[in-house]
Formats: C-alpha cells, sequence, structure tokens
C-alpha cells in the first residue's frame, strides 16, 4: 500500500512547483506596463542556469505571452529585448524546450523582430534565432521559408561584431547542402563574410571561417570563388594558410585547413601550390599532434556518457576519420586513436551498428599483428569489447583467426596483455559453440592453462577461472571437455581450492565445481573424488555466505532427484554428513543461503 503514496506526493512536490513558478507568468498579464517589464526581467533572473524553472514557465503557458509582448507595437523597446533575452534564456534549456518553442512560432516573430531599428533589440533576437537555429531539433528550412530573410541578414551584418557572430553562426549551422549554399552565395554571402576574417573579435573571425568551410564543402563553384577574393589586399587562401600557423587556436586551425582541403579537392587551388605545400609539410608533424590531441578528447569525453558517444560518432565522417588513425605513420597518433574507439566501444548500441557498419574489426586485427605494446594493451582490451555475445563483429573476428593471437597474448612478459587475452578468450567462450570451445582449449594447450592458473597477477587468474567457467557451460559441452581434459581440470580446482587465494579465486573455482557438476557424466569426476567432496563440504560451513551459496549450487547439482544415479549420489553425500549440514544451514540468516538449503533438503524427501 505505501507505494500508492508515491503518487499524490510527487503531484503534491509538482503543485508547489508550478505554483511557486506561476506568479512571473501572472505578472507578464499586469496592466501596468512598467511591472510587466519589472516582471520579464525577474523572470529572466530566475531561469538563468535554471532548467527545471524554465520547463514550469513553459507548461504555465509563459511562451505565447511572451511572444505576444515582443510582437505587440505598444511595447517599448526594452520590454521587447527583455522579452528576446528570457525566450532565449528558455532555448538554451533541453531539446524538449526549443520543440515548445518551434511550437509557439518563435521563428517568424524574431524574424519580424529583426526590422527594428534599434540595434539592441536585433542582437537579442539573432542571439535567440542562433541558439534555436543550432539546437538538432530545429529544421534548417525555418531560414529559407521566407526569400526576404536571407538578402536581410546580409545587410546586418554590418550592424556590430554581435550581429556578425550571431549571423555567421547561423549561416553556418543551416548551410546542409548545394541548395542552402546556392541561395547563400547569390545573395553575396562570399563578399559579405570575407572581410570579416580580419575582425578584431576572434569569435566573428572563427564564425566567418566556419561559413567559409561549410559554403565551399563539395561546392566547385564557391571554391573557385574564393581562390580570388581579396581581403585586405590579401587572397583568402593566403589568409586561411595564415590561420594554420601554430599559434593560432586548435579550432581555427583545424577549420582553416577543411577550407583549403575542399578548395584543393575542387580544383581551385593546385596540390602543388608552394604556399600551401611549404605550409603542409612544415606543419606535417604538428598536425599529427593535433590528430593525436583531437583522438585523445574525443576518448575521454566519451569514456563515460553514452550521449556524448552518440554525438562523436554521428558527426560527419567522424568514425572514417578515427578508423584512418589506426594506419597513420605516427605511432602516437595510431595510440590516440586506439584509444579513442576503445572508449567509444563501451557503447552496447554502437558495438551493434556504427562498428559493424564500419567494419573496425578489421583494421584493429592489422594493428593487433604487430604493435608495440602501448598499442597492443589498448587495442587488446578493445578487442574484448567487440569479443562480447551480442556483438555483431564476434563472428568476423573469430574467422579471422583471433583464437591464435589472443592464445598468443597470454604468453606475453606484459600483464596486461595476458590479462586482455584471456578476458578476450573469456568473452568469446560465453555461449559459444561446441568447435569455438575446442579451438580455444587446443590454442591455448593445457600446459599455457596451468601457468595462466597459477599466475601471480590476480586478474588473468580471475579471468582463466572465467574462462574455464564460460567453456564448462551447457551440458553437452561439459562432458565433451571434461572426458577430454577432465583429470587436468580438476587437479587444477584442487590446487586453488587448497592454495592462499582470496574469497572472488575460490568462490568462481566453487562455481566452475558447481558446472561441472552439472554435467551428465561430468559430474562423476566429482563422486569419484574423495578430496573435493571433502573440500565442497568444509566450504559449506566456511564463515563466508559467498563461499557457502557456491558450495550449495554444488550439492544441489549432484543430488537433484530427476537425474539418473541421484540416489546413489545422495546416499554418499548423506554417509559424509551433507544433510546434518543442509539442516544446519536452512536456518541460517541469510534468506538466499536458507532457501538454497531448504530446496537442496527438499530433493531428499521428493
Amino acid at each position: 500500500m505505501a507505494c500508492l503514496l508515491e503518487t499524490p506526493i510527487r503531484m503534491s512536490v509538482l503543485s508547489e512547483v508550478t505554483a511557486s513558478s506561476r506568479h512571473y507568468v501572472d505578472r507578464l498579464f499586469d496592466p501596468d506596463p512598467q511591472k510587466v517589464l519589472q516582471g520579464v526581467i525577474d523572470m529572466k533572473n530566475a531561469v538563468i542556469g535554471n532548467n527545471k524553472q524554465k520547463a514550469n514557465l513553459i507548461v504555465l503557458g509563459a511562451v505565447p505571452r511572451l511572444l505576444y509582448l515582443l510582437q505587440q507595437e505598444t511595447s517599448s523597446t526594452e520590454l521587447k529585448t527583455e522579452c528576446a533575452v528570457v525566450l532565449g534564456s528558455l532555448a538554451m534549456g533541453t531539446e524538449n524546450n526549443v520543440k515548445s518553442l518551434l511550437d509557439c512560432h518563435i521563428i517568424p516573430a524574431l524574424l519580424q523582430g529583426l526590422l527594428s531599428p534599434d540595434l539592441k533589440f536585433i542582437e537579442a533576437c539573432l542571439r535567440c534565432l542562433r541558439t534555436i537555429f543550432t539546437s538538432p531539433v530545429t529544421p534548417e528550412e525555418l531560414l529559407y521559408t521566407d526569400a526576404t530573410v536571407i538578402p536581410h541578414l546580409m545587410a546586418l551584418l554590418s550592424r556590430s561584431r554581435y550581429t556578425q557572430e550571431y549571423i555567421c553562426q547561423i549561416f553556418s549551422h543551416c548551410c546542409k547542402g548545394p541548395d542552402h549554399q546556392t541561395i547563400l552565395f547569390n545573395h553575396g554571402a562570399v563578399q559579405n563574410i570575407a572581410h570579416l576574417l580580419t575582425s578584431v573579435s576572434y569569435k566573428v573571425r572563427m564564425q566567418a571561417l566556419k561559413c567559409f568551410s561549410v559554403l565551399a564543402f563539395e561546392n566547385p563553384q564557391v571554391s573557385m570563388t574564393l581562390v580570388n577574393v581579396l581581403v585586405d589586399g590579401e587572397l583568402l587562401p593566403q589568409i586561411f594558410v595564415k590561420m594554420l600557423q601554430r599559434d593560432k587556436p586548435i579550432e581555427m586551425q583545424l577549420t582553416s585547413a577543411k577550407c583549403l582541403t575542399y578548395m584543393c579537392r575542387a580544383g581551385a587551388i593546385r596540390t602543388d601550390d608552394n604556399c600551401i605545400v611549404l605550409k603542409l609539410d612544415h606543419d606535417l608533424k604538428h598536425a599529427h599532434e593535433l590528430r593525436q590531441a583531437a583522438f585523445k578528447l574525443y576518448a575521454s569525453l566519451g569514456a563515460n556518457d553514452e550521449d556524448i558517444r552518440k554525438k562523436i560518432i554521428e558527426t560527419e565522417n567522424m568514425m572514417d576519420r578515427i578508423v584512418t588513425g589506426l594506419s597513420e605513420s605516427s605511432v602516437k597518433v595510431r595510440l590516440a586513436a586506439v584509444r579513442c574507439l576503445h572508449s567509444l566501444s563501451r557503447s552496447v548500441q554502437q558495438l551493434r551498428t556504427s562498428f559493424q557498419d564500419h567494419a573496425v574489426w578489421k583494421p584493429l586485427m592489422k594493428v593487433l599483428q604487430n604493435a608495440p605494446d602501448e598499442i597492443l594493451v589498448v587495442a587488446s582490451s578493445m578487442l574484448c569489447n567487440l569479443l562480447l555475445e551480442f556483438s555483431p563483429s564476434k563472428e568476423p573476428i573469430l574467422e579471422s583467426g583471433a583464437v591464435e593471437l589472443l592464445c598468443g597474448l597470454t604468453q606475453s612478459e606484459n600483464p596486461a596483455l595476458r590479462v586482455n587475452g584471456i578476458w578476450a578468450l573469456m568473452n568469446m567462450a560465453f555461449q559459444a559453440e561446441q568447435k569455438i570451445k575446442a579451438d580455444i582449449l587446443r590454442s591455448l594447450s593445457t600446459e599455457q592453462l596451468f601457468r595462466l592458473l597459477s599466475d601471480s597477477d590476480l586478474n588473468v587468474l580471475m579471468k582463466t577461472l572465467g574462462l574455464l567457467r564460460n567453456l564448462l557451460s551447457t551440458r553437452p559441452h561439459i562432458d565433451k571437455i571434461m572426458s577430454t581434459h577432465g583429470k587436468q581440470i580438476m587437479q587444477a580446482v584442487t590446487l586453488i581450492l587448497e592454495g592462499e587465494h582470496n574469497i572472488e579465486v575460490k568462490e568462481q573455482t566453487l562455481c566452475i565445481l558447481a558446472n561441472i557438476a552439472d554435467g551428465t557424466t561430468a559430474k562423476e569426476l566429482i563422486m569419484t573424488n574423495d578430496d573435493i567432496l571433502q573440500k565442497i563440504k568444509y566450504y559449506m560451513g566456511h564463515s563466508h555466505v559467498k563461499l557457502q551459496l557456491a558450495a550449495m549450487f554444488c550439492i544441489s547439482n549432484l543430488i537433484w532427484n530427476e537425474e539418473e544415479g541421484s540416489q546413489e549420489r545422495q546416499d554418499k553425500l548423506r554417509d559424509m554428513g551433507i544433510v546434518d549440514i543442509l539442516h544446519k544451514l536452512s536456518q541460517s540468516p541469510d534468506s538466499n543461503l536458507c532457501d538454497k538449503a531448504k530446496t537442496a533438503l527438499q530433493q531428499y524427501l521428493a
């Protein structure tokens, strides 16, 4: 019944929140213009950095009223400007906020505001338009619906550095294809924006540069025009080359490099043009450093955030660039590219889609064939992710000889490589066919398996036990493997249970025994081994519940009365005192252990 109280409580909290926001909206309807203005200013201060408040005000109907005041002829310019500022702040919230603003037809209202003679109001409208048009939920076509808008925006470029920054940013985000490029080009975008590349404002220069990048992309007409444009006596290509210099911000260097690349591709600049070749040759090492830095940054950004990983992968040509980085001549760039892909491979969704679409496993396998240890460690760690059961890359990786490669890694002197090698094999063996399991055991060899089980590195030991556990799953597989490797496996299990190992290691080992006990014929290897049976009995009475539970699984699988020979096994275990221990465990304060003991006792009563 307590759960039923949750809904009213939430509704009550919501009512309180919206009630606290309502007075902001109510003040917009005050007959006194000064009070309305003060109400809008107070609303502006309340929504800054507060997404909940923004959402509440939208729900309460603030947007239609703000738009009404913004368009009303009787509203003062100050009031209109403040309304545009609040609307811009609301647009900086969530994508749902932007959708709500679009539903209220905010764009036509703001575009109408650009006809005002007041510069501050124009800048506020442009700032809001910039925020809305740079949102992924806003259709770019809304900028081109009215044929008078683009020429008016071109005219506003001369008004201030803010109009220049915002308009260029709008153009660069809303130019998404040849049709848009043609419209902007025909309305004098090249001539109107070119001089902004020498602006004293870095933001203006950067947004102007981005405009040229999107205008020149796969567009020979624009590229051919750019070559001959003069700005303060210098040709545009020379200005772009200057922007490649190392003392310029990385963003500027990369964007100017894009502009020059697009112009070269269009044939507007010869690839042997001295001013470019000399510059690019001089900056080749620096370009490597830039790519390395970019890949490192993407790796860090995507490490723990699924949304950011998605955005990186969905960026145009980004996966192609990262994959190309795997074959770079620079070891540092290759390492950074692998790290970036490893970070992105943490996404289940991307493993199923983008990583398969770009066949990332192919260049990765090449990297693993011959690379320094520092690259091998990251590449093999990434391979572990690509071998998870839901990854479509798993099958082609198996067919490309991954088993031998990974078994080779388990013999490395580098413990990180041994861990990754055995970890990848563990993932490969999970719910695998019998043939794959047999290939793993054959390639690894029982001798190497024993070496790994006695490895001084705890991670290697745990992953090796995990591999054994995955190999010994599914009854026919358990029986098959134990029929050929049973003696060695039982010997290894005995050594670990007798050794000085932590709880987790012994729990994994007992779980392997529980899997063996689930086999049809394999369970006899336990029943005929009194030493192992005594160890299971010992761990049933251990002080740690995890070990007791794992030992209980062994016993349950051995005595299950629906299986052949269960009576004989039950009798033998009763004679060992197992039933007495089960009675004791059925009184355990741990509910899980108690239930398992009671279930096992029922097998004796059935």
